[in-house]
C-alpha cells in the first residue's frame, strides 16, 4: 500500500488525493441515495454548469497562488461581458455579422485585461493588501456597471452566439471543451513557463524572490492582467449562455471560487498549488449540487453545504500540518 501511495503521488501529485477521495465519496452517497444520479443527465447538466464556476475559479487561481486573492473577478467578467453586447448592440444587434463578434469578444479580453492591470498595478506599486485592492475594483467595477447600464441589462444577440453557451461539438458541450482548454493553458503556464515558477516564489516568499533577482512587480501585474483575461472569457460564455448581460450574474460565485480552489489543494497562503486538482474539485462541488438537486432539496442548502465543506477542508488541512509537524519533532 505505501508503495501504491508513493507512486500515485509522484504521478498525479500528493495534493490531488483529498479531491479524489471527495470526489468518490460524494459518487458513493449519491448514487445510493438519488436512483438516476448516475445516469447521462446528471453528467450533462454538470457538464454544461462546470464551466461559468470553473473559468471564474482559474481566474482566481494565479492571485492566490501569489499569496493574494482577487474579488472582483464576477464583476470584471460581467463588465467583459457588458463591452461584447455594446458592440454588437452598436453594429447590428440580433443582425450583427460574424466578424462584429470577433471585435466583441476582443473588446471583452480587453476591457478584462484592463481591470486586472489595473488591480495589478495597484497591489504591487502600492503593496496594498490584495484584499483591500480587490475589493476596491469589485465596488468601483460593480458601480460602473449599475451606472452604465442604469440597473438593467443588455440582450439579443445573434443567433450564432448561443451555440456558444448551449451548443454541443463532437457530443461535448462547446463551454466545456472551452474550460478544458484554458485548464491546459493554466497547466502550461504553471508548470512550463518563467512566469508559473515566479508566481509561486512570490506566493513562498516575496522577500526571497526579488533577493533572487525576480521583478515582482511585473510579475503581479501579469498575474492580474491573466486573471482579468480569464475573467473576460467567462464573461463571454455567460453571456452566451443567459442570452443577455446583466452586472449581478454569477456573482454568487464568488466564494465558491475560493472554496474550488481550497479544495483542490492550494496553499491560502499562496506559493503551492496546481491546476488539475481544483479541476476535479470543481467536479466534486457540481456533482455535489447534482445530487442535491435530485433529491429535491433546496438549491439555497447546496451554498450552506458549500460553506460547512470549507471549513471541514480548512480544518483538515490544519490537523494534517500540525499532525506531520508533530511527527517530525518526535522523529
Amino acid at each position: 500500500m505505501k508503495a501504491f501511495l508513493q507512486k500515485f503521488s509522484s504521478t498525479f501529485g500528493a495534493d490531488m488525493g483529498g479531491p479524489l477521495i471527495a470526489f468518490v465519496a460524494v459518487m458513493a452517497i449519491f448514487s445510493l441515495a438519488a436512483d438516476n444520479f448516475l445516469s447521462l443527465a446528471t453528467f450533462g447538466s454538470v457538464a454544461f454548469q462546470l464551466p461559468e464556476l470553473g473559468l471564474l475559479t482559474l481566474a482566481m487561481l494565479l492571485p492566490l497562488l501569489t499569496g493574494g486573492i482577487n474579488l472582483s473577478v464576477t464583476f470584471a467578467a460581467n463588465l467583459s461581458g457588458l463591452a461584447a453586447a455594446w458592440v454588437l448592440q452598436a453594429n447590428g444587434g440580433v443582425d450583427a455579422a460574424g466578424g462584429v463578434f470577433v471585435l466583441a469578444c476582443l473588446a471583452a479580453l480587453a476591457t478584462g485585461a484592463a481591470a486586472g492591470a489595473l488591480t495589478g498595478v495597484a497591489i504591487a506599486y502600492t503593496r496594498a493588501h490584495p484584499i483591500l485592492v480587490t475589493l476596491s475594483m469589485m465596488i468601483f467595477l460593480r458601480g460602473l456597471g449599475e451606472f452604465l447600464t442604469r440597473g438593467g441589462d443588455v440582450s439579443g444577440f445573434p443567433d450564432y452566439v448561443a451555440p456558444i453557451g448551449h451548443g454541443s461539438l463532437f457530443g461535448l458541450p462547446i463551454p466545456l471543451l472551452i474550460f478544458i482548454l484554458c485548464v491546459g493553458v493554466w497547466h502550461v503556464l504553471l508548470t512550463r513557463s518563467k512566469l508559473g515558477f515566479g508566481l509561486l516564489m512570490i506566493g513562498s516568499n516575496m522577500e526571497a524572490a526579488e533577493y533572487s533577482g525576480l521583478n515582482t512587480r511585473r510579475i503581479v501585474v501579469l498575474v492580474y492582467t491573466l486573471s482579468g483575461l480569464m475573467c473576460a472569457v467567462a464573461g463571454i460564455i455567460m453571456m452566451a449562455r443567459f442570452n443577455s448581460v446583466r452586472v449581478g450574474h454569477g456573482e454568487s460565485y464568488l466564494l465558491i471560487t475560493v472554496l474550488a480552489a481550497f479544495l483542490g489543494g492550494i496553499n491560502p497562503f499562496g506559493g503551492f498549488g496546481r491546476v488539475l486538482p481544483v479541476f476535479v474539485a470543481l467536479i466534486v462541488l457540481q456533482l455535489l449540487s447534482s445530487g442535491l438537486n435530485l433529491m429535491g432539496a433546496n438549491q439555497h442548502l447546496a451554498t450552506a453545504l458549500w460553506g460547512v465543506l470549507m471549513i471541514v477542508v480548512m480544518a483538515a488541512r490544519t490537523l494534517a500540518s500540525h499532525t506531520r509537524i508533530f511527527s517530525r519533532k518526535k522523529a
